[in-house]
């Protein structure tokens, strides 16, 4: 092949070709194609470094994905129980064309979907027929009444219990769309019922067995199973001749089927007749719940918002504590390719981007895999959910992508922070003695533990400021500001703990000092206990406070143990003996009496109010509700007549009772020598009163108003002879003598029975007792358990437990990481002669300094959250009247006892699961 050569002229050299030169890239452009290409290396030496350390990786992806797994599926879980309209319909319709309530005689304006509705005139309807509203529809129209609540109350096998009964045809097609049939036939007349399985299971039922109702007024034959999917609880589906006839219903629904469509027109014709309806619409909705955002969770209070979105700061911030320590563990012994990449020409921002690209590796992977198992398991665990949790069944399969796409860039930013703090010490690092493998000594530097302190104070003045003002918000954001304060003390604090630790045997002393030269992973994983323990201990001692509080301000109705019966409706009711019998039988009672109240007397048409009177020399001149000035409210604190507590759950109400001294020591509890002279008044025509300050000169004035009865209502003011109990328990009370009742003009009846027992009796005694008075009719018992009706110490533990969960996962991945980051240490101490239980010994130590400073320093930050919240809520309360109880301030021992134990735990895991024997390594030259 031959190659011929242009030949060039004579006298002409022979030049290089000419290339167009491109123009220069602008700066901008050329500044992101720098930083894109510097990302791109950082995320691809950070996937690269993730399978290396697979262990690290798989540490740090379980504590990202576990917080996220969990939040994931509940906003999964949520967001299919939420129905959307269009689902709702479904659900109240079944296979009816419209549901129709009637609810006044006039016209009435109703949204969309028949949810909301509104009438500026009438009333409602009386007892409607079904002919009546099939006529609204007009010929060929069908309907069929439903009533969705009506209170039902079954016998057990060992008590009553109350259902939720429901009065529909299941016969008729239009009924029986809204039910699932699980087994049986539906109810043909109305000696029959079918149950939902809850119900089933409650009152230990099978098909063609027979449940009498608790008043053993009739009783019923199961027939069929069924299934509500609106309500997954005890329910009874009655027929319905077997409904108890009353008046109106105004809760009563007609489904109905029509020949054609329910169009605008008819909707429009039957609101003006009052009546309101649902029907279903061609457009549909979309196939989510009707929400905007994160609003229908927390609510539109912005409060409740912000107070919220500081709660997810706060696990945010513990998330990022404790994986901080995996990534300045990672920092440490990729330090000299860190060096590498520096002596390559990488600069101060580059090494940055290199530690922070693992952050944003392993928050994508995390979230990734914690999005996934969420939802997975809340598709799995939906019947469960459906059963246990919200009792009824869930709409369609939807996960809410909303909410996970900010759960997935959540675990990325956590991933990002808890990788800051290592990337600003990787590119601060001596290149040479990163070349060298050599550590960096840590500088102490007082910049940070003054901020450190001027947060913990900043932040201790603003949660005294949000608690003056009862502001959750602004309380969790001092709290959030005071914990960052003491994360940035933690380091210098491990530094004097190391100088102190000189002292110390050779395990702790090497444990300090590890903690002292490793601060970047051993001071986040000590802020995360501190923050969780810091946490605890503060709802503790509040809850315990407010707990102790509302035990010192409880006032009991009767004497600890006594009980007051009640019979229901005027018909029927048992005789004192019969409750004697029964009280001495099944509750081992001691005492019982007959409760009788007074009324207006004969020719009286309304309600007459029976009070003392206070003598105006007593009386407070100011009354609870009104508008007061600050000097008034002082005024009214310091007098002696107006000291009327703020929690007061009678308020100024004195109930009255006519008695001859027989139901007086069971109703207020007074020792038989009082109850002997006060008997002797009554016994004299007299009264006698609780409270003394109605007593004046041995009289008692008693005023009777008539109310009801029209503008001029008879007053009667009478005094009469009086004894006040000095020791009563219980509300205020005023016994009349019969004699006094007849001198005011009063008439009185039995209105219950009150019954001495000396212990409160359980459940069991109080069902045996309703059941061996059952034929006599429906009875409410009022038992006096004689305290606070709240009892925090299973909230207290449950929050220690939470917080000791934490203190122990932090001291194990702090141990761990400093295993492994100490392994040379440990070979240098085996080549020494050091014994081999002092591998144990030492990760023992290293597991209590991690838990130990961590629960000490959270227990003294949460109790003095606690103090401060207090003492300015007392001080704002300091000023009001009526009197505000304070806030006493209590320890919560039985939290403090669960975290004092939480190290040894976290410390014993560690002796339990490290091996003794020191690692011995050969170096060959």
């Amino acid at each position: 092949m031959t190659i011929r050569r242009r030949t060039r002229a004579a006298g002409r050299a022979d030049t290089a070709s000419q290339r167009p030169v491109a123009p220069p890239a602008p700066v901008g452009r050329r500044r992101m194609a720098e930083l894109t290409g510097s990302w791109r290396a950082a995320l691809r030496i950070a996937r690269r470094e993730s399978r290396r350390s697979a262990r690290r990786t798989a540490l740090v992806l379980a504590m990202i994905a576990m917080p996220v797994a969990a939040l994931a599926f509940l906003a999964a879980s949520y967001d299919m129980a939420e129905l959307n309209p269009a689902e709702r319909v479904d659900r109240r319709l079944g296979v009816a064309d419209a549901q129709l309530q009637w609810i006044a005689n006039a016209p009435v304006g109703q949204d969309e979907w028949g949810e909301g509705w509104y009438t500026r005139e009438g009333e409602a309807p009386a007892k409607v027929t079904t002919a009546q509203v099939g006529a609204l529809l007009g010929p060929g129209s069908r309907v069929t009444e439903v009533r969705p609540n009506v209170p039902l109350t079954l016998r057990g096998p060992h008590r009553d219990e109350a259902v939720n009964g429901r009065v529909l045809d299941l016969t008729d097609p239009l009924a029986r769309g809204l039910v699932r049939f699980r087994s049986g036939r539906a109810p043909q007349q109305p000696g029959e019922v079918a149950v939902s399985p809850a119900a089933l299971r409650r009152l230990d039922l099978r098909l063609g067995r027979a449940v009498a109702a608790a008043d053993g007024s009739r009783a019923y034959t199961v027939v069929g199973v069924v299934e509500f999917p609106d309500d997954l609880g005890p329910v009874v589906a009655l027929h319905p001749g077997a409904a108890p006839p009353t008046g109106s219903e105004p809760d009563g629904v007609w489904l109905a089927d029509v020949p054609g469509t329910v169009d605008a027109a008819m909707v429009s014709r039957l609101n003006d007749r009052g009546v309101v309806v649902t029907t279903r619409h061609s457009s549909g909705s979309p196939p989510g719940a009707d929400r905007t955002g994160l609003g229908s969770v927390l609510g539109d209070n912005p409060n409740d918002l912000s107070t919220g979105v500081l709660i997810a700061g706060l696990g945010l911030l513990e998330v990022v504590l404790l994986v901080g320590p995996a990534f300045a563990v990672g920092v440490r012994r990729r330090r000299r390719d860190l060096a590498l990449v520096a002596v390559a020409g990488g600069d101060a921002a580059q090494l940055r981007r290199v530690v922070l690209a693992d952050g944003v590796v392993l928050g994508v992977l995390g979230a990734a895999a914690g999005l996934l198992v969420g939802v997975g398991a809340a598709f799995a665990c939906r019947p469960l959910m459906e059963q246990y949790v919200f009792s009824a069944r869930f709409g369609g399969y939807r996960c809410w992508p909303s909410a996970l796409v900010l759960l997935g860039g959540v675990a990325v930013l956590a991933g990002v922070l808890a990788a800051l703090a290592p990337a600003w010490t990787a590119a601060r690092q001596d290149v040479s003695a990163g070349l060298a493998g050599r550590r960096t000594p840590p500088k102490s530097q007082g910049r940070w533990l003054a901020l450190g302190m001027a947060l913990v104070a900043g932040g201790a003045g603003l949660a005294a400021f949000g608690a003056t003002r009862t502001s959750p918000a602004v309380v969790l954001t001092g709290l959030i500001l005071g914990e960052l304060g003491l994360v940035c003390c933690t380091p210098t604090l491990l530094g004097a703990l190391a100088r102190l630790g000189r002292v110390l045997p050779l395990a702790p002393r090497i444990a300090l000092r590890d903690a002292s030269r490793n601060r970047a992973a051993a001071a986040p994983a000590i802020c995360a206990v501190m923050a969780a323990v810091a946490s605890s201990v503060a709802l503790g001692g509040y809850l315990a406070s407010d707990g102790a509080r509302d035990a010192r301000a409880y006032r009991p109705a009767l004497p600890t143990g006594h009980v007051l019966v009640n019979p229901i409706g005027s018909t029927g009711q048992p005789t004192l003996a019969q409750i004697t019998d029964a009280a001495r039988s099944q509750l081992g009672a001691g005492a019982v009496a007959l409760v009788q109240t007074p009324g207006c007397g004969a020719g009286r048409t309304g309600y007459c109010d029976i009070a003392p009177v206070l003598p105006p020399n007593r009386a407070c001149p100011w009354q609870p509700g009104v508008q007061l000035s600050e000097a008034q409210r002082q005024q009214a604190r310091a007098d002696p007549r107006c000291q009327i507590r703020e929690i007061d759950y009678f308020g100024g109400f004195v109930e009255p009772t006519v008695d001859d001294g027989t139901a007086l020591p069971l109703l207020t509890g007074v020792d038989p020598a009082t109850t002997a002279a006060a008997t002797a008044v009554l016994n004299a025509g007299g009264v006698v009163v609780t409270d003394p300050r109605y007593l004046h000169d041995g009289r008692v004035a008693v005023r009777v108003t008539e109310v009801e009865s029209g503008t001029d209502a008879p007053i009667t003011v009478q005094d009469l002879p009086g004894y006040a109990l000095p020791r009563a328990t219980g509300q205020s009370r005023l016994l009349l003598s019969a004699a006094a009742a007849r001198q005011l003009g009063l008439s009185w009846s039995p209105t219950g029975w009150v019954i001495g027992t000396t212990t409160p009796p359980d459940e069991e005694r109080q069902a045996r007792f309703a059941a061996a008075l059952r034929p006599f009719g429906a009875l409410v018992l009022s038992v006096e358990n004689g305290g606070g009706p709240r009892d925090v110490s299973p909230l207290l533990l449950l929050l220690a437990a939470a917080a000791g969960l934490i203190t122990v996962g932090a001291a194990g991945v702090a141990t761990a990481l400093a295993a492994a980051e100490g392994r040379a240490e440990l070979t240098t101490l085996a080549a020494v002669g050091a014994a081999p239980a002092v591998r144990r010994l030492l990760a023992i130590c290293q597991a209590g300094v991690i838990a130990g400073v961590g629960s000490v320093l959270g227990i003294v930050a949460g109790l003095g959250t606690a103090a401060i919240v207090l003492v300015s809520v007392n001080r704002q309360y300091a000023s009001d009247w009526p009197l505000a109880d304070p806030y006493p301030f209590l320890v919560p021992w039985p939290a403090l006892g669960v975290l004092v134990l939480v190290p040894m735990v976290a410390m014993l895991g560690a002796g339990l699961f490290t091996r003794a024997g020191l690692p011995i390594e050969r170096r060959l030259d």
